[in-house]
């Protein structure tokens, strides 16, 4: 099984007052086969042309600009300065808005995850963080900007580190309107007792542990087996691939217990007062100025 690598973004977890610098790692990898395209000729990578669709000929960078379609073969054209305007501000933090039941999310919306783990001097606040995740049942609704674009994560508890699942936004997923679907319910579906009863051997029949190694890629193991050969036979190139820019760092922590004392303070004076306590107060009020106007 492949294992974290280098920190890929390096910020904070932030929920009311309280900060944790963490790092995100790879959480997955892409073990498909990758097939490059090469000039046979020469063996020199082959890129993408910018070319006009309708008259075929390549045009200049210089030429191009950027337009949404906003109906049928209209479009608005969107300046970069515009576009730069609205860009998500990064904050180099992982910003937690609310915190829901961990069933609470359907499998649809999960999109790409990473793993976190807390740098710096954040080891006990992360550690508070995942414990209280997995006491009380719930995961973070966070919203984070990679790379110029702002997502909605859920963040988890897995094992000792916390999972950040990048999700797709409510508008991204389709709803089920249009498709053919049975009635839900065994009687709506028309399911007899006797098919379900085998149905649900049937599941327990074929039922066992969740164990990853057991399910293999065949595709690429063929493949791979051809790339052996040919790697032994001497037939071989190179690749080289372009490294990333370095993380920035993250930010330092204060003391723990203050910060959720001073966040669970924040939440609760934020709070409307009572008619009762806004009546007592002014009455405490006026006492100080019934005693002046009187000397």
């Amino acid at each position: 099984m492949a294992t974290g690598g280098r920190t890929l973004w390096k910020g904070a977890i932030t929920f009311g007052l309280v900060h944790i610098p963490v790092g995100l790692h790879t959480a997955t990898t892409e073990e498909g086969v990758d097939f490059d395209w090469l000039d046979k000729r020469t063996m020199d990578p082959v890129g993408y042309k910018r070319v006009n669709k309708k008259t075929g000929k390549e045009i200049d960078k210089d030429d191009i600009v950027k337009g949404v379609e906003y109906d049928d073969g209209k479009y608005v054209v969107i300046s970069p300065d515009e576009i730069e305007a609205v860009y998500p501000r990064t904050t180099q933090t992982i910003e937690i808005q609310r915190f829901v039941d961990a069933n609470a999310i359907p499998f649809v919306y999960l999109e790409r995850p990473y793993y976190v783990a807390p740098v710096n001097k954040g080891q006990k606040v992360f550690a508070l963080l995942r414990e209280v995740l997995l006491k009380t049942g719930k995961i973070g609704l966070a919203k984070v900007v990679i790379a110029t674009k702002q997502h909605l994560a859920a963040l988890v508890p897995s094992d000792k580190a916390l999972v950040l699942n990048l999700l797709r936004w409510g508008d991204e997923v389709k709803s089920l309107e249009g498709l053919d679907l049975p009635p839900a319910g065994t009687k709506g579906a028309k399911i007899s007792a006797a098919e379900m009863k085998m149905a649900e051997q049937l599941v327990k029949d074929m039922s066992g542990e969740w164990k990853p190694e057991d399910f293999k890629d065949e595709f690429k193991h063929e493949v791979m087996k051809l790339v052996d050969k040919k790697v032994k036979a001497g037939d071989t190139e190179t690749v080289i691939q372009p490294e990333e820019e370095a993380p920035s760092e993250g930010a330092e922590i204060i003391d723990l217990t203050e910060l959720l004392a001073r966040s669970l303070k924040g939440r609760k004076s934020s709070k409307p007062a009572s008619k009762k306590t806004r009546s007592k107060a002014a009455s405490k009020n006026a006492a100080p100025a019934r005693a002046r106007k009187a000397a």
